[in-house]
């Protein structure tokens, strides 16, 4: 049983025989000082109304109930808390129980197999990828990564914008250096994109097409704009690739647009009584519903809004079947998301269908200072550039490694640092140095055959029992990122059990030491397997040496 249950239990049964009602939450938390035993609860504050009594009563009469409990080396009243000191043979069983528990562990059943559409980069096809599209990708691969540990099944979307006024942009931009590599001086718009991966596609159309376009007209736009989406998807695709990123599901805005759900959905709103008419545009009634204003749906040309087409394309996913949808976007979004929200809720779709997360901006820290990226002035550094420079592992975990609503300076310097000053390899070199030790127990025949079997009582030493309570907190730690959209938990978490870990191994010898070398390479087995899993859930690897 984990350490926390364990608390929880002994005191719902003391409480049960008070007559208090098993529908009590029991509030059980980790101490902040040693000297306060391991855990603490609170409850006795919770029980003072309804018994009439104050806390520091109430919790001496619970730790006196509690006190000759087996797994309990002390049970202590202070103030209104009862605190609980753990006998090392219940720490010991939650490291028998790890072990046994191996791969599985911190998994959870809570999505009992329900789906989950996780959106996230849904980057218009307008440039390849960038610093900044690296944090969404990095997080939204590894929500869904998060959300498969709580049992649930992860689709993970991405949603293509090829339609609009940008995709009109990136055709003419991609038109204007096709013909300026055929000597022609044909400006780019001022508005359109200016980065100079199009000054190489706009060579290779010239070489292949010769005069084919001489003049901006249909046929140039449907060639161009054709063109450019294949070729933008081909550099997100390569992108995605470099950081191990995979898609199961890619949909078109225009499949939306072809297929008549934008307009059926603005029937059902119209149906409704959510839409109404004015100056020649059609706008959701969102004011009356509590938001700062009514947006567009339908603009008085005839063409829908970002707003209109989001609200058809979720509703499609209500109908594809998702129990739940979590979209990663930036924090710049807000206000549409809201609204979008209030349309689907004025389309009768359960509240809460659709979540989502947010993180801030990227800059990039580095020898040049903070440079930030504008895809569409071509001031920025390509994603797989960046990774071909830290690699992936440093990448990724960069990007996750701090709050997702916090701004985000990625230290180009430290990232390239191959110390143990990175935190990426921090952690990672904890996970070789026990792979280390066990290649040398394997040589010199101390590698304990089966790890469940293996005394643990000479695992007595704090640091040793303390290592095992951190081990204890990784389901915890799995189900607060999940639920709070909160990868950096996660990456803390296993910084904190590496500056655990790191002392340990200098100053605590493990082979020759008889008894204790076995109980020791079981808490490193137990060690390394929590790495490897935090790790893994963070789509960085597990390296066996460095």
């Amino acid at each position: 049983m984990r350490l926390e249950a364990l608390v929880r239990t002994s005191v719902g049964e003391a409480l049960a025989g008070w007559g208090v009602p098993s529908a009590l939450e029991i509030p059980v938390e980790r101490t902040a000082r040693p000297e306060h035993g391991d855990l603490s609860t609170r409850v006795a504050f919770v029980l003072s109304r309804t018994r009439g009594a104050p806390p520091p009563q109430i919790a001496t009469e619970l730790a006196s109930c509690l006190a000759d409990r087996s797994a309990f080396h002390a049970v202590e009243a202070a103030g209104g808390f009862v605190n609980f000191t753990l006998r090392p043979s219940v720490v010991h069983d939650v490291l028998r129980q790890i072990l046994a528990d191996g791969p599985r562990y911190g998994r959870r059943d809570e999505g009992q197999g329900k789906t989950v559409q996780v959106e996230f980069v849904s980057s218009n096809p307008t440039g390849p990828l960038t610093i900044g599209h690296l944090r969404q990708a990095a997080l939204g691969d590894v929500a869904a990564a998060l959300y498969a540990q709580l049992g649930w099944r992860c689709v993970r979307e991405y949603y293509l914008n090829d339609e609009g006024r940008q995709m009109e942009l990136l055709a003419q931009s991609l038109w204007a250096r096709y013909r300026q590599a055929l000597g022609h001086d044909e400006p780019v718009p001022e508005d359109g994109y200016h980065g100079e991966y199009l000054v190489a596609m706009g060579e290779e159309l010239a070489q292949v097409w010769g005069n084919r376009c001489p003049r901006w007209d249909e046929a140039a736009r449907t060639a161009f704009r054709a063109e450019a989406v294949a070729r933008m998807m081909s550099m997100i695709h390569e992108d995605l690739d470099t950081i191990g990123v995979r898609f199961d599901v890619w949909t078109k805005e225009g499949d939306l647009h072809r297929q008549g759900l934008v307009q059926a959905t603005l029937a059902q709103l119209q149906q409704r009584g959510a839409v109404y008419e004015k100056d020649g545009a059609q706008w959701l009634s969102s004011t009356r519903h509590g938001l700062s204003r009514d947006p567009v749906l339908i603009r008085s040309d005839g063409t829908p809004t970002y707003t209109m087409v989001d609200i058809a394309y979720h509703l499609e996913k209500k109908r594809r079947g998702f129990d739940l949808v979590v979209n990663v976007q930036g924090a710049d979004h807000v206000d549409e998301q809201r609204q979008v929200q209030l349309g689907l809720k004025l389309l009768g779709l359960p509240e809460g269908f659709v979540q989502y997360c947010l993180h801030q901006f990227v800059t990039l820290k580095g020898e040049e200072g903070i440079q930030r990226m504008s895809t569409r002035a071509g001031r920025f550094l390509r994603l797989k550039d960046l990774v071909a420079e830290v690699g992936r592992d440093v990448a990724r975990y960069f990007m996750m490694m701090r709050k997702p609503g916090s701004h985000l300076v990625f230290d180009y310097d430290l990232a390239r640092d191959t110390s143990v000053e990175n935190p990426v390899y921090y952690v990672q070199y904890a996970h070789t140095r026990i792979a280390s030790v066990f290649r040398e127990a394997e040589r010199t025949g101390e590698a304990p055959s089966d790890l469940l079997s293996v005394d643990l009582s000479a695992l007595a030493d704090r640091r040793e029992l303390d290592m095992i309570k951190e081990l204890d907190r990784f389901p915890d730690v799995v189900q607060a990122a999940a639920h709070e959209f909160a990868p950096h938990l996660l990456c803390e978490y296993l910084e904190v059990l590496s500056g655990m870990f790191h002392p340990y191994y200098a100053y605590v010898r493990i082979l020759g030491q008889g008894p204790a070398t076995a109980a020791r390479l079981a808490l490193f087995a137990g060690v390394r397997l929590v790495l490897s899993r935090g790790l893994e859930i963070l789509g960085v690897s597990a390296p066996e040496a460095m």
